[in-house]
């Protein structure tokens, strides 16, 4: 069941390779990748360590690796510079030299923070993603995306840095708490939202078999998951334009996750609330035909995902949503959608909109 998807950046292109099983491979997948290098910096975080890092090391010193380790406290409220700053501190007590690679073993805020640190160590050096959430595997791992949180924002302090290799095991999600496999199918509900309204359906069709990461449906929908994700990426790289179409819910999910402190909702689950209201205002704009909110109600509640839009005030909304990265000067920009597979950029929306559509949900 390998698949490998080639992201054609040109001198910086990189594969993403999807095989069960293939962790045992890394330390050859590495030397293939990195092929100058001799020493690697592994950075994960208390919880994967335990599960996987023996594996990797041993992976990797069977192929001649000299391995050294950084492990973090794991939770999206560690995403921040204070902790970002101990992987710098990894990663100069091991004196890695300008070619040697970072390997971000763990879910989106591993990857994201080690990238940033990867991107900032030495003005550069090689990282890979080995994503171990289905959140990673099929959206944060991808593109090139690095950054840490800051309390104005989420990942307002990052940078873009495209990785040497995507090195992703389906099987590793056997170990994932049920919720985090929920909240990692909320990003895969999204390209479907945005992209292809068969692929949404199919899921709709193949809901309990994903939830029970049957690696058949696993493998085909992180590989689907990457591929459009990297074919906007390789479109626009740096996010002036088509990128923004892969933010559908976020500008409300991030401002979720913000009011909330990260720490009530999971990413994926915050990404969720966020569609279902980008559908309800893209209705109530005159953009979607009605219906368009229900289908994405229904393959939310499908995937056992969160509905409820929590109560906060409408001040509260527009500060957290005006801190968004995506924004341009003041303007706040939303993905909104003419229907299921079918998004686009509305810089368009009024407050008094926003309003009524806060208030629609707590009537």
């Amino acid at each position: 069941m390998k698949k490998v998807y080639r992201v054609d950046l040109g001198d910086r292109a990189y594969d993403i390779h999807i095989e069960p099983g293939c962790l045992n491979q890394i330390g050859q997948a590495l030397r293939e990748a990195v092929p100058e290098a001799g020493r690697c910096l592994v950075v994960t975080n208390e919880t994967i360590a335990p599960l996987y890092l023996d594996q990797v090391t041993a992976s990797l010193e069977q192929t001649g690796w000299i391995c050294f380790h950084c492990i973090l406290p794991d939770g999206e409220c560690f995403k921040t510079l204070d902790t970002w700053s101990k992987i710098l501190d990894a990663m100069m007590d091991a004196r890695l030299a300008r070619n040697e690679p970072a390997l971000a073993l763990g879910g989106g805020v591993i990857g994201d923070m080690a990238g940033f640190a990867a991107a900032c160590y030495r003005r550069g050096i090689p990282y890979v993603q080995i994503p171990t959430t289905l959140l990673a595997q099929v959206d944060s791992s991808v593109g090139g995306k690095t950054a840490v949180n800051h309390p104005h924002g989420k990942n307002m302090i990052g940078a873009f840095y495209q990785p040497r290799l995507v090195w992703i095991d389906p099987r590793v999600l056997k170990t994932l708490e049920p919720r985090e496999v929920r909240a990692g199918l909320a990003e895969v509900i999204k390209y479907g939202a945005i992209w292809d309204r068969r692929f949404f359906d199919w899921l709709q069709d193949v809901m309990p078999r994903a939830l029970a990461l049957d690696e058949e449906v696993a493998s085909q929908m992180i590989l689907s998951s990457c591929r459009y994700k990297a074919e906007i990426v390789m479109a626009d790289e740096t996010e002036r334009g088509q990128r923004a179409l892969l933010n559908l819910g976020h500008t409300f999910g991030h401002a979720i996750e913000a009011l909330t402190g990260y720490r009530r909702y999971l990413h994926g689950e915050a990404v969720g609330l966020g569609m279902r209201m980008a559908a309800r205002l893209s209705e109530q704009k005159g953009f979607a035909p009605a219906g368009c909110e229900d289908a994405i109600l229904r393959l939310l509640r499908a995937a056992g995902l969160p509905t409820e839009i929590p109560f906060f005030s409408f001040r509260d909304w527009m500060d957290a949503m005006g801190h968004d990265k995506k924004n341009i000067g003041t303007l706040v920009r939303f993905v909104l959608m003419h229907d299921i597979g079918h998004a686009f950029i509305c810089e368009d929306v009024q407050a008094n909109e926003i309003e009524r559509l806060i208030a629609s949900f707590h009537a």
